[in-house]
């Protein structure tokens, strides 16, 4: 049997599988005597606007490759949840699905504490239109303090080009503001979330004439890892190799992590959140007992 034979079939006992386990009643349908249990093929098949006889098909392994619409209109009528739209759509195409946008910024308690663990490692979260929604205490010590900006301003993009302050911090800001305007371009694809921007976009076309540059460019580019080196205005020249992680379960997050390049960039970081955690502990204890300060 050939890969896609075996591809068809799988998708098959997958489709039949998702159809058995269905209750008729839930959808309004009317409670008949049934020689199988769940729902029948032309049910399914009305549901998701398809013939019923290409639907018997797909599953008896002779319909060939469904396109990405037609499994979603399946995954809709057999109402699927993400993983097993996910996995219908590797068993039908070879690959998951592009990743959906959806409008939900909230970062679960685990997640921020997995991020918050990484004590001497700047890290943060970003979601597809990359608005900063998650951060540790490294990263606003050593990179950008996030907590201090309002949250409509909590923009990567918006801090590269309206902060001359990290202008100023970038060895090659020329170099990194293409990167980032690229793989932003890329994400935002990937996410279906172009008009999603259009408002930050022309925002900042309006406040960066170099933004409007590198966005009339079309360049589209990879996050993946490497190396970032900055005029940190207390370290000093400090380089950081950093890496990107999806989030799983949540294709529109992302994982950013710095690490101290070297062990002499390592303890100047440690030093220098640690002396911002005996700074800011300090002033958490004033608080507490009923200091202005």
């Amino acid at each position: 049997m050939s890969v896609s034979e075996t591809r068809e079939s799988a998708l098959g006992a997958y489709l039949r599988d998702r159809r058995t386990k269905l209750d008729p009643a839930s959808f309004g349908l009317p409670l008949t005597r049934r020689r199988t249990p769940g729902l029948r093929r032309e049910e399914v098949a009305q549901r998701a606007n398809v013939s019923a006889t290409w639907y018997t098909w797909l599953e008896q392994g002779r319909g060939g490759a469904p396109s990405a619409d037609v499994l979603d209109r399946i995954a809709r009528a057999l109402m699927l949840t993400d993983a097993e739209r996910e996995h219908l759509y590797i068993l039908g195409l070879g690959r998951p699905p592009e990743v959906r946008y959806q409008i939900d910024d909230s970062v679960t308690p685990r997640l921020q504490r997995l991020v918050d663990a990484l004590e001497f490692s700047p890290a943060m979260i970003k979601n597809a239109t990359w608005d900063v929604v998650a951060w540790n205490r490294a990263f606003a010590t050593v990179l950008t303090d996030y907590g201090s900006l309002p949250a409509e301003r909590r923009n990567i993009l918006r801090v590269i080009f309206g902060d001359p302050h990290v202008r100023a911090a970038q060895f090659d800001w020329e170099s990194v503001a293409r990167f980032v305007v690229g793989v932003f371009r890329a994400d935002i694809a990937r996410a279906g979330a172009t008009a999603r921007v259009t408002a930050l976009v022309d925002e900042l076309s309006q406040i960066s004439p170099d933004f409007e540059r590198l966005w009339r460019n079309n360049d589209v580019l990879s996050h993946g890892g490497g190396v970032k080196r900055l005029r940190h205005p207390i370290l000093g020249e400090v380089s950081f190799e950093y890496s990107a992680f999806a989030v799983d379960g949540r294709p529109d997050l992302g994982l950013v992590v710095y690490n101290p390049a070297t062990p002499e960039d390592r303890e100047r970081v440690k030093a220098l959140i640690k002396s911002s955690n005996v700074i800011l502990d300090a002033a958490s204890n004033a608080r507490r007992v009923g200091d202005p300060a």
